[in-house]
């Protein structure tokens, strides 16, 4: 593969403004290093915030718009995210610099106010997401009903998540990969024992086939009767079903400033990811539609934490001992995993913020083993908030915090989307051609006008239903939106104070060449591996 030549004295003028930035790329800083093998990036790309947005929260999805309508959402938004992922691949894998994020490539390749906005975007919303998640793990906990309180089960999990991220990254990429590996197991094992009840193999011998699509029916209505009920049903579904997907391509990214041989790794992950979307997305709801009833009451307010689960009432409705516990521990691992990811990418996206000048130059500091401390330590104080969830008045203000979440993945989305397009644009103006890049997707740049519409569209209606006369009020309409104009605020603030920048930065004068011949430099050619057997196995050990 041909590059195109990088960065010499003739480039100077092109190159970023920011110093620390600059210092950091050219290797006169101490940065985060290189720790994450193959395998750690492989995995972590397969499951690293798979949680209970998708082994409790799709029930509720399955109660919203029944077994049909569940299925062909998952499969669209899977196909959207399908076309984030090969859009900012292609912008990391050509240049993975130390503290790789999408707000770093914002700030490279647009403009400094996005860069900034969607930074702390990042920090905030993810850092909000590590104790959601762990709060729902203390639920799943509950199930059981042990009789120790649930701040008990909270601060456990929440000491190991600090822990794993205040050691070197390979620690943190070691425990992901045992985490991600259990969440493969736990699926594809769900997936079996869903197929055998489907042709009648539990211990009852009651072959279920597609019996719920039938009665009590492939859709369901909402908010209205019939083919209006249906449509409305079907766009609350469509919101819904893109919550479990949260973030999940950006995880892939920020790895990349850690991962060893990136503009390799990251093309053999993006190429890959295609296959968790199809296995644990839309084979899992395929499944649960098979299982589980879409009116069992439990899916809604009649379950308790885990007891919600589709899985976990799946094998309880056909007479499976034991395994509803197994799930229950499989979900607690997923939560677990889920909150260890979201730490990591809320204190590297403020190490990024840092590093172009966005945050204060204190939390660019690294250990000498590449831990960026302070930010992880100022990430990490969003772990207090999952206490709020202890005490029943509390969790009303833990409630407000989740809800300037609910809008954030998607404005991440779309912008992925125009950080593409403008890195695109920049290439095509100094010369830089397909061939030159370690990944490129058939489906760019339209994948990326679809998903930007997808997206755009999603982000409108998220909250469509409080328009509704019976569910209008301000809480809920502030509930629903209150992300974006946080978000613009946060945009249009920088900008007042960048008055002098332009609104995006012209393509002739993206730095596309500072850092590229250090990258290239620690690039080591890939293992041979001259049985076909190893070559197929190689991505458990690299």
């Amino acid at each position: 593969m041909g590059y195109p030549p990088y960065a010499t004295g003739d480039h100077k003028e092109n190159a970023l403004d920011n110093e620390s930035y600059a210092e950091v790329i050219e290797g006169q800083a101490e940065t985060t290093h290189r720790g994450l093998k193959s395998r750690h990036a492989q995995m972590i790309a397969l499951g690293g915030t798979i949680g209970t947005g998708l082994f409790v929260g799709a029930g509720q999805t399955l109660a919203r718009g029944g077994p049909a309508f569940i299925l062909g959402c998952y499969i669209f938004i899977a196909f959207l995210i399908w076309c984030v992922v090969t859009a900012i691949v292609e912008v990391a894998a050509y240049l993975p610099t130390p503290g790789s994020s999408m707000n770093l490539f914002a700030d490279r390749y647009v403009s400094k106010s996005l860069g900034f906005a969607l930074g702390w975007l990042y920090f905030y919303s993810l850092g909000i997401l590590v104790p959601y998640e762990i709060t729902a793990a203390g639920l799943v906990i509950e199930y059981w009903q042990p009789p120790v309180n649930i701040a008990v089960w909270i601060s456990i999990m929440l000491v190991v998540i600090v822990a794993l991220n205040a050691l070197p990254v390979q620690f943190y990429g070691e425990a992901e990969f045992w985490f991600a590996s259990t969440k493969v197991i736990m699926v594809l094992g769900l997936l079996m024992v869903s197929v055998i009840l489907f042709f009648g193999g539990g211990p009852s011998h009651d072959r279920l086939g597609f019996r719920y699509w039938e009665h009590p029916g492939a859709a369901k209505e909402y908010l209205a009767t019939g083919d209006l009920g249906r449509f409305l049903a079907l766009l609350s579904t469509l919101v819904m079903a893109s919550f479990p997907f949260a973030f999940a391509p950006e995880m892939l990214i920020v790895t990349g400033g850690e991962m060893q041989n990136p503009r390799r790794n990251l093309p053999i992950a993006g190429r890959r990811y295609i296959w968790r979307l199809l296995i644990f997305y839309v084979c899992c709801v395929l499944a649960i539609g098979v299982i589980v009833p879409s009116d069992d009451k439990r899916l809604t307010n009649g379950g308790a934490g885990a007891g919600s689960s589709p899985f976990v009432l799946g094998m309880k409705n056909n007479g499976i001992p034991i395994l509803d516990s197994i799930v229950n521990g499989g979900i607690i691992i997923s939560a677990w995993s889920s909150g260890n990811s979201f730490l990591y990418l809320s204190s590297r996206s403020l190490y990024a913020l840092s590093l172009q000048g966005s945050a204060p130059s204190f939390f660019k500091a690294c250990t000498k083993h590449g831990v960026p401390y302070r930010a992880v330590a100022a990430s990490s104080l969003f772990c207090f908030l999952a206490y709020l969830n202890v005490g029943s008045s509390a969790s009303v203000v833990f409630n407000w915090f989740i809800n300037l979440t609910n809008t954030s993945s998607f404005i991440s989305w779309i912008s992925c989307g125009f950080i593409y397009l403008r890195f695109r644009k920049s290439c095509q103006v100094q010369g830089v051609t397909n061939a030159d890049l370690p990944y490129h997707a058939w489906i760019q740049p339209y994948g990326t006008y679809i998903q930007m519409a997808g997206f755009t569209f999603l982000l409108l209606i998220n909250g469509f239903s409080v328009f509704w006369p019976q569910n209008w009020s301000a809480s809920s309409f502030l509930t629903a939106y209150v992300g974006l104009p946080i978000f613009l605020c946060i945009y249009f603030g920088h900008r007042l104070y960048t008055l002098r920048d332009s609104w995006v930065r012209k393509p002739e004068d993206v730095d596309l060449y500072t850092g590229l011949d250090q990258i290239l430099a620690e690039e080591k050619p890939p293992k041979v591996h001259h049985s076909k057997w190893m070559r197929a196995l190689t991505c458990l050990w690299e």
